[in-house]
């Protein structure tokens, strides 16, 4: 098509270019759409805004910026079509700033009358954390419609205020504007990550009370906070209700679902999800492929993930870590290395802090220092990611492992944030492999103050003490924590 419209002379009409722009950017070839911006006119702001409005509908939000900017260079003005894409792209980098920045131009220029600027502005300062600033512009809006009420509803449940969405929703009703199916999903989501079942069936009884049918989005979100708070059972008995509803499940459903299967390696029950999956031609799915792959690998079936992983055409930042980590937690840890090569050669741009905590666990299983020590710091020098505290965790225990409990030690010292209990595991782990007494004891009191009902860091110290033949001390740990002894016993299901 885009052949025929160069033949005929068309390809750079703005008609026809802003169709081929976005048709691109969904393929996600953005050199392509990118060449074509660069061939057509730009005489006037709507090729401007048909790239920046493609890019931000497509999740390209850093090269919406980036084009934002160059427009503004090249001394266009600020259109209010589009500074919603603009605004939309803050919000899902959290650049605040340049937020604050368009909503000054917003007032300049006299636009809080444009309910989709209005919007976008409630939007981007909700997925920056700003609930209250966001609440301020719902507030000064001259018209509140259904659209502003889904937003700010969205916007309070992304920020943990789900009972304030559900009294704004309530006071919204009294004034006329009616919710709809996307505002009740917006509630049963907050709810549902909340594990707050009273207020999900009460949100269920308004919906039913208003005419409005739970659809595949409302159960989805009721099974995700399900497995998310580990009600894997109470999860498959949601789904069954869903069926017996007669709402036909999603990819996104079964996606939700699999991890329950995970989480408790329930191999059979993941099995059925995965038949019902390809029944249903879900398999395919991105998503659905990269759950049951985690699946599998935390069943302990390594080959099955591997066989769906090889098979993929298209893999996502999760699809990776999820295989990365699967050989580095079951020994295959030159293969995790391996598959983080093959991430760096064909999807670099796909790196993120998950991959590195997943390849420097590799390196921390197999002993490979140098490499997890060359990782840390192509971490931060070359992708610019701040290490967090399972970098740390992961390096302390790189070290600890090969013998290095001071260096260990050293890097727990130097970390520019309060190391977790994570941290300090890891070098009680280091301490108690190589008989390191005195970082032993640091180690446990730091663990008993983050975890003060956990008896775990007393069972390394005493075992430690043991070692050394201080038996006072082993009675004191004992004594301390009321130490007993209980009956090993495993939820696992034997394959």
């Amino acid at each position: 098509m885009h052949a025929r419209l160069i033949v005929d002379g068309l390809a750079t009409s703005l008609q026809f270019a802003s169709k081929l722009l976005s048709f691109y950017a969904r393929c996600k070839d953005l050199t392509a759409a990118r060449k074509l911006f660069d061939e057509i006119p730009k005489s006037s702001i709507r090729g401007w805004v048909a790239a920046i409005g493609s890019y931000a509908r497509n999740g390209y939000y850093q090269e919406t910026m980036d084009m934002f900017q160059q427009m503004h260079r090249q001394g266009f003005k600020h259109d209010k079509i589009v500074l919603p894409s603009v605004l939309k792209a803050c919000g899902h980098l959290s650049d605040r700033r340049t937020g604050e920045k368009i909503h000054v131009i917003v007032l300049k220029n006299e636009l809080e009358s444009d309910s989709f600027v209005m919007c976008a502005l409630v939007d981007m300062y909700s997925k920056c954390g700003m609930i209250e600033k966001a609440k301020r512009v719902f507030n000064s809006m001259e018209e509140m419609d259904l659209v502003a009420l889904n937003t700010m509803v969205s916007g309070y449940v992304q920020n943990g205020c789900v009972k304030e969405a559900l009294a704004l929703v309530e006071r919204m009703k009294s004034w006329g504007v009616k919710p709809d199916i996307m505002t009740f999903n917006s509630l049963i989501s907050g709810f549902s990550q909340a594990n707050n079942a009273t207020m999900i069936n009460k949100v269920f009884k308004i919906m039913e009370a208003d005419g409005v049918k739970p659809d595949v989005v409302s159960w989805t979100s009721v099974i995700s906070g399900l497995v998310q708070n580990f009600r894997n059972t109470e999860a498959y008995s949601a789904f069954r209700l869903m069926m017996q509803s007669r709402v036909s499940p999603r990819a996104s459903t079964i996606s939700a679902l699999l991890p329950a299967s995970a989480s408790t390696v329930d191999l059979r029950a993941g099995k059925e999800i995965h038949g019902y999956s390809v029944a249903m031609g879900f398999e395919e799915d991105v998503y659905v492929r990269t759950a049951l792959i985690d699946m599998y690998a935390k069943c302990g079936l390594i080959s099955e993930a591997t066989s769906l992983f090889q098979d993929m055409s298209e893999r996502s930042s999760v699809t990776w870590n999820s295989m990365i980590f699967a050989c580095a937690n079951h020994g295959y840890c030159d293969e995790a290395i391996e598959l983080f090569n093959q991430m760096v050669k064909m999807e670099e741009r796909k790196l993120d802090h998950l991959t590195f905590t997943a390849v420097l666990t590799a390196c921390s299983h197999a002993g490979m220092v140098d490499l997890g020590e060359g990782l840390f710091s192509l971490m931060q020098e070359k992708y610019g990611i701040v290490p967090r505290l399972e970098h740390y965790a992961c390096m302390v225990d790189l070290l600890g492992r090969a013998g290095k409990v001071d260096e260990a030690y050293g890097i727990v010292q130097r970390m520019p944030i309060v190391p977790d209990l994570f941290v300090w595991g890891a070098l009680l782990g280091a301490c108690r492999q190589h008989n390191c007494l005195d970082l032993a004891e640091i180690a446990a009191k730091r663990l008993a103050k983050l975890e003060p009902k956990s008896s775990g860091s007393s069972v390394v110290l005493s075992s430690l003490y043991a070692d050394y033949s201080r038996w006072e001390n082993v009675l004191k740990t004992r004594k301390k924590k009321k130490l007993r002894s209980f009956t090993g016993c495993s939820w696992i299901q034997a394959v």
